[in-house]
């Protein structure tokens, strides 16, 4: 592998870094071109109607938001030159060869249509993260290519076919992995290593689960499977869609740059709580309540209070029309009813079936007396007012909101349906000390919203998606799990977390549980522990808390060769926070961002104290302004986000905010595996005895 090339003025033209400049002058020219065909587009005698002309407008604005050059996002990242075929190790004569294809973002072509960067999806592009001494994969020459605010200054190549050269690192990927992130999250399309290619392009059908540690890209991994289905299945995903899901909306506000840069701009991100948002959120819950609330019992619960209010008929049907009079027994009506309920079908599509069943059996009445109706009459019959009422008395409507308002309120009620399911003691959790009036005044809690998101399943089918991205899957309850799970019960799932970085009493013990509670049992698991974010001294030193809280995971080992800036100051505890202060002016003397990271109780006091000292700071999901540098992060946001330094303060305080010391500890790993190139711990207490 050939050492990076240098920019040297006065370059000769005959040089490969001018012509790989060359190369990209004329692909951002063609790329230039193509947007502005897109944007001469005349459709107004194109469509019939005001409809289809706004669809098509829509569509022709994405298409050119998709066809712009990001000026400082590198319009090709590497290029692979393919060997010419051979047969028995001999050339094939007028054999043809893929030559040499530059890998991007996105799609460029010239002209005459011919591909002057290749999309980093297509099978083609593939070798470029895949291909190795051993397995060249008919490459020749991988190049990556260094840019240094959005110009090409550097080239790299590694001879794969040549069995002299030995197999090094790559200094060019280290440095990009390395390269300070000011700002939200960026790609990683340019650094995408073999064990993560392979799970960004598996297939549509499956699910996949990806346990990951701090630092091993597992959301990037995600964001980029997306952006490959994408390619791989448009037209599918077009009309099932397909949504991201992150713990808040801190990290989506981090995240939601990544796929617009890579061309995609039509997936939709949520949390759980917009997806369940039902019902205005206005109270909280007691820990063990939302624990028994979240777990995958009350499904049984609700079910059972669902389909209570189905009562069988005790009289007989009568029809009037016209003159004649069309009687249907109860025993007849009692039949229906029980078949319906016996069917794996929803509350409601069951009673809306009701009247029509009981239609049929009057026409086939009036059959039987030598009339002839049709589908007419049967509709008809199924809204005359004496086959409402019969519908309405034993198969009632009910509101979801409704029913669980009266399950947290009425003791009886809950009794009943809970019995053999909750102990006494756990349904006392549950009730609420002053029962809800009404829906509208009701202090729903977000534990509150998922069990009336459950209920509104078991009324009427939540729509499904094509594919679901849910990260930071580790902190979601097993209620929470089968509200993601019945919008992809027809799609498929990627589901990223770390087990090690679970900080809810609820949190997940083992995938296999969560996956079944997802509806998902025969999901993939892949594990990657390599770790690229995280520098070695920093992981190492968080690693320390593995055995205490989550014994049996792997610990992340960082490919990183720079191995980062790790220190540990002790304070005096009345100048404790001028001590971090004095932290975060050090940090801020390197590029890149700050993340002043504290425990929750802490934010206040140390915000006064960056007033204090005039020193700007943002807050979490603000980083894509210009302010400043420097974010101030309660411990309870800090999972997900990455900083180039962070000063975590206090580590002991952020262990005693949490309700228990394992939940503690997690929150604590969390804190120390936020940075990319140094850490700075700053402590007036000491430090939790795990650390030692």
């Amino acid at each position: 592998m050939s050492a990076a090339v240098p920019d040297v003025p006065g370059m000769p033209a005959d040089d490969p870094l001018v012509r790989e400049r060359a190369h990209l002058s004329a692909s951002r020219a063609a790329l230039r071109a193509m947007r502005e065909e897109v944007e001469a587009l005349d459709i107004k005698d194109v469509t019939a109607n005001w409809v289809n002309s706004i669809v098509l407008e829509r569509q022709i604005e994405d298409r050119i938001k998709a066809l712009a050059d990001l000026a400082h996002t590198p319009l090709f990242f590497g290029r692979l030159d393919y060997l010419p075929p051979t047969q028995h190790g001999q050339p094939v004569a007028g054999g043809d060869s893929i030559g040499t294809v530059y890998i991007g973002r996105r799609h460029v072509h010239d002209a005459h249509g011919d591909p002057m960067v290749i999309d980093w999806r297509a099978p083609v592009s593939q070798p470029y993260y895949q291909a190795s001494k051993k397995d060249p994969q008919d490459v020749g020459l991988r190049r990556r290519f260094g840019y240094t605010g959005g110009e090409l200054t550097a080239y790299e190549d590694e001879r794969l076919s040549d069995p002299a050269e030995l197999e090094r690192a790559s200094r060019l990927l280290q440095a990009e992995i390395e390269r300070p992130r000011v700002g939200p999250m960026r790609d990683i399309v340019a650094t995408i290593q073999p064990e993560q290619d392979e799970i960004v392009r598996s297939d549509l059908s499956g699910t996949l689960c990806v346990q990951g540690g701090p630092g091993t890209g597992k959301t990037a991994v995600g964001l980029h499977r997306v952006a490959y289905l994408l390619y791989a299945h448009r037209e599918r995903l077009a009309r099932t869609g397909t949504l991201v899901i992150g713990p808040n909306r801190s990290f989506l506000q981090y995240i939601e740059q990544v796929l617009p840069a890579l061309g995609e701009l039509e997936v939709k991100q949520a949390t759980v709580d917009d997806l369940v948002a039902h019902v205005e959120v206005r109270g909280t819950d007691e820990a063990a309540t939302a624990v028994v609330k979240g777990d995958a019992r009350m499904a049984e619960v609700l079910r059972r209070a669902v389909w209570s209010h189905v009562k069988p008929p005790t009289e007989p049907l009568m029809v009037v029309r016209g003159s004649r009079r069309w009687r249907v027994p109860s025993y007849e009506l009692e039949e229906m009813v029980r078949e319906l309920t016996e069917r794996d079908i929803r509350y409601g599509a069951a009673r809306e079936a009701l009247p029509q069943r009981i239609a049929h059996a009057v026409l086939v009445r009036m059959e039987q007396a030598g009339e002839a109706p049709d589908d007419r009459v049967q509709n008809a019959v199924a809204r005359n007012a004496a086959v409402k009422a019969v519908v309405k008395e034993c198969w009632p409507p009910v509101d979801p909101a409704k029913l669980v308002l009266r399950l947290l309120s009425d003791a009886e009620f809950l009794a009943e349906h809970a019995e053999g399911m909750l102990s006494e003691e756990e349904q006392k959790l549950l009730l609420w000390a002053k029962p809800g009036r009404s829906v509208k005044t009701a202090k729903w809690s977000a534990a509150d919203t998922v069990l009336i998101d459950e209920a509104t399943d078991l009324v009427e089918r939540t729509p499904s998606l094509g594919h679901v991205v849910l990260d930071e899957a580790q902190d979601l309850s097993p209620m929470q799990y089968r509200a993601v799970g019945r919008r992809c019960t027809t799609g498929s799932a990627t589901v990223l977390g770390d087990l090690a970085q679970g900080t809810t009493p609820w949190a997940t013990a083992s995938w296999e549980q969560a996956l079944k509670h997802l509806g998902k049992p025969d999901s993939r698991i892949e594990e990657l522990t390599a770790g690229f974010r995280v520098p070695t001294e920093v992981i190492a030193y968080a690693s320390r808390l593995l055995p205490h809280m989550a014994p049996g995971l792997a610990p992340v080992e960082s490919v990183r060769e720079n191995p980062g800036a790790f220190e540990i100051r002790a304070a005096i505890a009345d100048a404790s926070a001028e001590a971090v202060v004095s932290a975060c002016v050090d940090a801020l003397a390197h590029e890149g961002s700050i993340g002043l990271i504290a425990a929750d109780a802490r934010i206040a006091p140390l915000a006064a104290a960056l007033d204090a000292a005039g020193m700007p700071y943002l807050s979490p999901g603000e980083e894509t302004t210009a302010e400043s540098r420097l974010t101030l992060v309660p411990a309870s946001l800090a999972k997900g986000l990455e900083y180039d330094y962070v000063v975590l303060d206090e580590p002991a305080a952020v262990v005693d905010g949490e309700p228990d010391e394992r939940t503690g500890l997690r929150r604590l790993y969390v804190a120390l595996t936020r940075a990319v190139s140094g850490l700075t711990v700053v402590h007036a207490a000491p430090l939790p005895e795990q650390l030692a």
